[in-house]
């Protein structure tokens, strides 16, 4: 275990902003992360779990407590109870080896997920998601800490309750993430690909399967098209990710959007409307920005540090974007990534 003090924490996360941590300590174990979180917490320090530092935004004040730096490794592999393979997986895992060893074992259900940064046990809280695939699907269970009654236990997906981008473990800090279990399908073959755009890319129909490598190489190409794999020669993907969610909204407030809107229908009746055409469509441009804080230039979702940027200057462009969105079609997106110490100002209507 390695504790240090003043550590600043832009160096530790994908969008290099945010100011010293207090107190950094890095926990290369579960031992060592149970460790750190219960003194902390005896302590009555304020606790921030920090795994790859790729979906979160951290005030340029830094943060005025502990911050636990999760750092666990390892993965074992045994037969899941529906005749597959179950692969727990300590957090600190890098998620997107995880996704690669999968595919070189012939083990499908995360091959969609490929090139998103992070560690694993962030896939969780966030339920990630891309190319028609999100983790709650193959998780079957978390190891965790509860720090309401200091006891390690196990949650089942029902527990978790993971919804779009989000899960009972985003909504407050009771929880902190030391192992996931993923139950995935032996198989060369990919799970139906339900993303138009990838299996155009593929050349299969939606609903068809392909190759797991080739899913996962073909993610992997439209991810870099757009600036979501992680390149350091290419200040686009210095980011967050997308910075906002996608809008679930009701039958009649899709109807109120222009004719050429993209709209998919949900199972509860409601319509998804991609974030990104909404920005577009309300004049905010790739590479749109005054300062180091940017749209990307490759994709309208993202907010790029392209060098110096600070905290409140992202912000400032956050909100700007989101205004544009609202005041042209009455939408509010929402912010994907956790903001930690800093918040982005209500809009007014």
């Amino acid at each position: 275990m390695s504790v240090r003090a003043g550590v600043p924490l832009a160096g530790l996360t994908t969008l290099g902003v945010g100011g010293p941590a207090d107190v950094l300590v890095t926990a290369g174990d579960e031992a060592e992360v149970l460790a750190a979180v219960r003194e902390a917490d005896a302590a009555g320090a304020p606790l921030l779990v920090l795994g790859g530092g790729s979906n979160v935004v951290v005030a340029d004040e830094g943060f005025p407590g502990t911050v636990v730096r999760v750092a666990s490794r390892g993965v074992v592999e045994e037969p899941s109870p529906d005749g597959g393979v179950r692969l727990v997986v300590q957090a600190g895992e890098p998620w997107d080896e995880l996704v690669t060893r999968a595919v070189q074992r012939g083990l499908a259900g995360l091959e969609c997920l490929a090139g998103i940064p992070g560690s694993v046990g962030a896939t969780p809280v966030q339920n990630v998601g891309a190319y028609g695939q999100e983790v709650a699907e193959s998780i079957s269970s978390l190891r965790v800490l509860d720090r309401h009654d200091d006891a390690a236990r196990e949650l089942t997906p029902a527990e978790c309750g993971f919804r779009y981008r989000g899960s009972v473990l985003k909504d407050d800090d009771r929880f902190v993430v030391l192992a996931v279990s993923f139950d995935l399908v032996a198989s060369p073959q990919s799970g139906p690909v339900r993303y138009a755009e990838l299996a155009r890319r593929l050349g299969v129909e939606v609903g068809g399967r392909a190759p797991l490598d080739d899913v996962r190489a073909a993610v992997l190409e439209l991810r870099r098209i757009k600036g979501m794999v992680l390149d350091a020669e290419d200040p686009d993907t210095r980011s967050a990710g997308s910075f906002f969610t996608n809008p679930v909204l009701s039958r009649r407030q899709a109807d109120a959007l222009p004719t050429g809107a993209p709209r998919f229908p949900q199972a509860d009746g409601r319509v998804k409307v991609p974030a990104a055409w909404l920005i577009e469509a309300a004049g905010v441009g790739r590479g749109h920005g005054n300062g180091a804080a940017r749209v990307s230039s490759k994709h309208t979702l993202a907010l790029t540090n392209t060098g110096g940027a600070t905290t409140a200057e992202l912000l400032a462009l956050a909100r700007e974007v989101r205004d544009a969105v609202l005041g042209r079609f009455g939408v509010e997106l929402e912010v994907e990534p956790v903001l930690v110490g800093c918040r982005l100002e209500a809009a007014t209507r």
